[in-house]
């Protein structure tokens, strides 16, 4: 993974429309963004009907070789267990991954996935059915990561508790975030501490580290009726497996149902691969690292929807977070 680039330039439609063309798929479609994150994702739509989506990669966040990566861990995923993502579509020169070049001289990368149906689950939904298959999944991914032998030069980011907590973190420095007053840094500063402590006496053993998905939280789920796609790889990385639950409830980690939530993803989980009681008592580390990533997160995204939507009280709830866990008692 590359730094960010916080000089980043709005994508223009314009532009996008004319990229079509490296898509022979994509004749008579017209483009709208529907997403902006970390990368925009444009809904590609055919007389009115959605037909794909496009996902233009942020410059500088992720590397050729890196996304290259991403999508051949997809394509095994989707043929070997059968884990329900979108593919990605080749282009007319026989590859997924396209260069977009914009009127200004600009290039971005970019990947067309079928348009995948269904809604985005929401937080005071029924979720307990929803996290016991999230578990299921997760535990057939990570099955497949201890198995699969990666082709040469697969390159993807390593989501390590240096790499989170630091100054220089991947997404950005958590003291920077808004909300993070004196009183707060002190108490985080101590979170910080014993996040790095825990997650060194807890160890990167072959059965409890490896490559996830790192980001499957209810944006990036799709629900129609029993079937539940998952999408967007983008983050996929090395990490704790435990990791996957603690991304499963990003944003809303301070809800009253998070409990029964982990009571369900660990249901699914275990019956389909063993989670031992150290990996159990892992989720609250994991939960409490995912929450210093997401508070660099919006710290370092402000201009974005998601991050300007969380922003007000996330470094609060980040905190009153930290005091159970300090104290013992994530859960209560």
């Amino acid at each position: 993974m590359l730094a960010l680039s916080r000089q980043e330039k709005q994508v223009d439609v314009t532009d996008i429309a004319a990229a079509l063309a490296l898509w022979p798929q994509t004749a008579n479609c017209t483009a709208r963004l529907i997403n902006h994150s970390e990368n925009h994702t444009f809904r590609i739509d055919r007389h009115g009907v959605p037909a794909f989506c496009l996902r233009v990669h942020r410059p500088g966040y992720q590397s050729r070789r890196s996304i290259e990566s991403e999508l051949s861990w997809l394509t095994a995923l989707r043929r070997d267990v059968g884990i329900p993502a979108p593919a990605p579509v080749a282009g007319s020169n026989g590859q997924h991954l396209q260069e977009i070049w914009s009127a200004a001289g600009d290039c971005r990368l970019a990947v067309l996935f079928p348009f995948a149906t269904g809604q985005e689950p929401r937080p005071d939904d029924d979720l307990e059915p929803l996290f016991r298959t999230l578990g299921s999944v997760a535990a057939r991914m990570h099955e497949h990561a201890e198995q699969w032998t990666p082709p040469a030069g697969f390159e993807r980011q390593v989501w390590s508790g240096a790499h989170i907590l630091d100054a220089a973190g991947l997404w950005g420095d958590w003291r920077q975030a808004p909300g993070v007053d004196t009183p707060t840094r002190a108490l985080l500063d101590r979170l910080d501490t014993e996040l790095r402590r825990r997650l060194a006496e807890y160890g990167t053993a072959a059965d409890r580290f490896g490559l996830i998905h790192a980001d499957m939280r209810l944006g990036n789920l799709l629900v129609d009726g029993d079937a539940v796609t998952l999408i967007d790889f983008d983050d996929c990385g090395f990490c704790w497996f435990a990791y996957d639950f603690a991304a499963a409830i990003s944003f809303h980690e301070t809800h009253a149902a998070v409990p029964a939530l982990r009571a369900a993803w660990l249901a699914g989980y275990q019956a389909n691969r063993p989670f031992g009681a150290d990996d159990i008592a892992a989720l609250e580390t994991m939960v409490l690292l995912r929450r210093m990533a997401l508070l660099a997160w919006i710290g370092s995204h402000g201009e974005t929807g998601l991050a300007q939507q969380h922003a007000n009280g996330f470094a609060a709830g980040t905190a009153m977070l930290a005091e159970r866990y300090l104290g013992g008692a994530l859960w209560r």
